[in-house]
Formats: structure tokens, sequence, C-alpha cells
């Protein structure tokens, strides 16, 4: 690779550009992975990857370091590994200080606005119904009185109820249920939700969200699909829980490359990724993140649901 690449990866909420200036503050001191490097390769620039904090994932650094040495093998040249959140990672694609990210589907859209950068890759777990998609499932007490089913009519249920979602700015946890409730004419948009539900809360996280309605604070919480499980609640817990209403289709998070990459070495980094997904290399990807493949997109087709979502919802990327 003849020019600089830096690699970010993130996760979060994405803020509007006034407000990311301040975040890029978040990114920690990097971990410089130069071990495997060629002498050829000794003068090559440095890739630098963001690692976002995802919950339930520990130890990151020591995880992160495993990628960055791998990389470093199958791209001799030397990789630094950095740490901070989804704003910080898109503001360093836009201001040039990262080529490449670790996204979800939201950042993934205001990284393409931002810094054009397109999506190529989409992570696949083993509890997404959909593989590289999920769910996002509306979730009751087992014993609610509230009916279970895929109309109008289940969704009309929870009027005047006390809601619990995960946050403002959480796909599966508010974004698609926002939308589908305004599809199904329920409420006009996001601004509106007090107007049909009793109470509107955010719990913050997913385990907390499913927290309310297991102590009796919430009627309803909006999660993804994934989080009725380890590491956010206990199977106990998750026995005392029930589907009422699901929405499919909701993206996994991928890797957006930034379009100064050529494409020469824009495949040569993809082929790198995908390495990750052969038997002798995978717990590498999959003490990450969770993740148990990576597999290539139409980055357009992948986002084009979260697009929609946030447009029927009255939301900006």
């Amino acid at each position: 690779m003849n020019k600089q690449f830096k690699l970010g990866l993130g996760i979060g909420s994405i803020v509007l550009a006034g407000a990311v200036a301040a975040n890029i503050s978040k990114i920690v001191q990097p971990i410089v992975t130069t071990l495997n490097v060629s002498p050829a390769s000794a003068q090559a620039q440095t890739l630098k990857i963001v690692f976002p904090t995802r919950s339930g994932v520990t130890d990151l650094q020591t995880k992160a370091k495993a990628v960055t040495t791998f990389l470093s093998k199958e791209l001799q040249q030397p990789v630094e590994a950095v740490f901070g959140d989804e704003t910080a990672a898109v503001e360093a694609l836009r201001a040039n200080r990262a080529d490449v990210a670790f996204l979800g589907s939201r950042s993934a859209l205001k990284a393409k606005e931002l810094a054009n950068a397109s999506l190529y890759l989409a992570e696949v777990r083993s509890n997404y119904s959909g593989g590289h998609t999920y769910k996002s499932v509306f979730v009751v007490p087992k014993n609610s009185a509230l009916k279970s089913g895929q109309g109008k009519g289940t969704l009309s249920q929870l009027q005047g109820k006390k809601m619990s979602f995960t946050s403002p700015t959480s796909g599966s946890g508010f974004i698609f249920p926002v939308a589908e409730l305004v599809r199904q004419k329920l409420v006009p948009d996001r601004d509106r939700l007090n107007g049909f539900f009793g109470q509107v809360t955010y719990g913050g996280s997913y385990d907390k969200a499913l927290q309310a309605v297991l102590k009796g604070q919430a009627d309803v919480a909006a999660v993804s699909e994934y989080a009725l499980g380890s590491p956010y609640i206990t199977a106990a817990e998750a026995s005392n829980l029930r589907v009422i209403y699901s929405i499919a289709g909701v993206p996994a998070h991928g890797i957006s490359i930034d379009d100064d990459v050529s494409a020469s070495d824009r495949n040569k980094l993809i082929a790198a990724m995908l390495k990750l997904n052969q038997p002798a290399n995978n717990q590498l990807l999959t003490a990450l993140y969770n993740s148990t493949k990576l597999i290539e997109v139409d980055g357009d087709a992948h986002l084009q649901p979260t697009k929609v979502a946030l447009q029927q919802a009255g939301m900006k990327p």
C-alpha cells in the first residue's frame, strides 16, 4: 500500500456535525502493532484502527491488539489501534484522520453524507435472525394481558401504556419502533410519542430498558432481538418476558471505506478483513464483538431500511 491508511471503527450514537469536534477528544492513546512487518514495508505509513466500545465487550485493548497484529502481518504494514466512539470515528473520516470505519447503520449513513465513505462489509452474528440483519422487538412481561401479533391492532394496544425505549439514537431500540408506529398511523412522528403512550422513558441501554419492564416500571420495552439473553439479561429474566411485535430487517453494523482509498488498496483491505472468517483466524473476530463472519454487501441497499426508518420517524441520519 503506497498511501497512508487510517482505519476507524465505531459504534453507538452519531450526533450532528456541530457536536462532533468536541467528541473527537474521546479517542485515547493508541496501541501500535509493528509485529510481522517486513523490512521492505517498515517505511510504510501506519494503518490506524479505532475500535469502539460496545455493551458487553470486555478487555477491548487486548482483543484489538490481536486483530491489529493479524492485519499488520496480512498487509505488511504497521497497524495502530486507538479507541473512541462513533462520533469520533465519523469525524475522523470527515477530517481525513481515518479512511475506514466499523459503524452502525445510522453512523454509516452519516459517514456517507459527511465523508463520502461507502459501506462494503457487514457483520453476521449467530443470534441475528437475518444473518446480517436482525429484528427490533417490543417486549412485555410474560403474564401481560397484551396480545402478540403483527398487525396494527397489536401496536394499538400500547396506547396509554408506559413505554421504555433503549435510547433516542438506538436503531432497534427507538428508530425502527417509532418508524413502525408512524407507518401504522398510530403516531405522527417521534416528537409526539407522549400523545400516544401514557409515559415515555429511555433506559440508556438494552439491559436497562428490559429491567424497567422486569421491575414493573414500564409496560413495554423496545430492544434488539439479541438483547433477550446474555450478556444483557439472564436466562431466568428472559423467561419472564415475551415478544409481542417484531420488525425485521434492521441492518447489522458494517465497515465503511472512504472514497479516497484506491480500488486496489480497498480490495486488499477487504481481503485481509475477510480472512478473519477463516477457522484459524475466526476467534479474533468473534472475541472482538461476537460477530461470527464478515460478508460483502451493497452498502446502499444494506443501509436503505435505516434511511427509510429515519425518514418515517422524522429524523436525520
